[in-house]
């Protein structure tokens, strides 16, 4: 691992505060826990753990070697596929930082061990880490097989993109139970109008919905 000692960088980090892409970390005491960090940022827009932080951004330091091996064992055990990730030690008066940097992952997703052991795929919300929902693991599958979505435009297409015209969002339960179809079709049809690019989700740590996609103008 690099040893840095330019401390602004690693304070102008710090006050950032947490976040979507930036987690802090007062300690490793559970290698399961530090994979689901691992694979909400790789399933996200990637990210950094600061280890040696308090959340309210207090540098109180680490053993850096200690440290290092259990954010690996994260990585190679409690990850699948694996998160690949790099390690900075930085020097900070007489306390070591550790910044553990993990890119966006283009082989999503990526799952780790939740408290009952059961392998799920973790997403970054703000400075949550959630449970991907069936939608969003659908898309990434598809995706994945790179086939042409075909979409049969009928009644039900129609009344979800009618309702959300006038309504702008909408959830999946009100879409199922609103067209009178099964949660399993409702998800597909969500997700074919995702892939086109017709649809976004909105996510937070309580509720998913589903919006127009806005077109930018070039």
């Amino acid at each position: 691992m690099q040893i840095e000692r330019d401390t602004k960088y690693i304070r102008n980090l710090i006050k950032q505060g947490e976040g979507q892409r930036l987690d802090f970390k007062f300690a490793i005491n559970d290698s399961k826990k530090i994979a689901r960090s691992l694979v909400a940022f790789a399933n996200t827009d990637g990210g950094t753990l600061l280890i040696g932080v308090k959340d309210n951004g207090a540098i109180v330091g680490v053993r850096s070697d200690e440290e290092y091996y259990m954010v690996e064992a994260a990585s190679n055990m409690y990850t699948k596929p694996e998160v690949i990730f790099s390690a900075k030690i930085w020097e900070i008066a007489d306390k070591t930082v550790m910044e553990v940097i993990v890119n966006k992952s283009e082989n999503k997703p990526h799952y780790a061990p939740d408290k009952d052991n059961k392998w799920m795929a973790y997403i970054r919300i703000n400075d949550q880490n959630i449970i991907a929902n069936r939608v969003l693991l659908k898309v990434w599958k598809n995706t994945a097989k790179l086939k042409p979505i075909k979409i049969n435009y009928s009644r039900k297409e129609e009344l979800l993109l009618s309702y959300l015209a006038q309504y702008k969002t909408i959830t999946l339960t009100k879409f199922y139970k609103l067209a009178q179809i099964s949660k399993y079709k409702a998800e597909n049809i969500i997700v074919d109008f995702i892939l086109l690019d017709i649809l976004e989700m909105l996510m937070s740590e309580k509720q998913v919905f589903y919006k127009l996609k806005e077109v930018k103008n070039k």
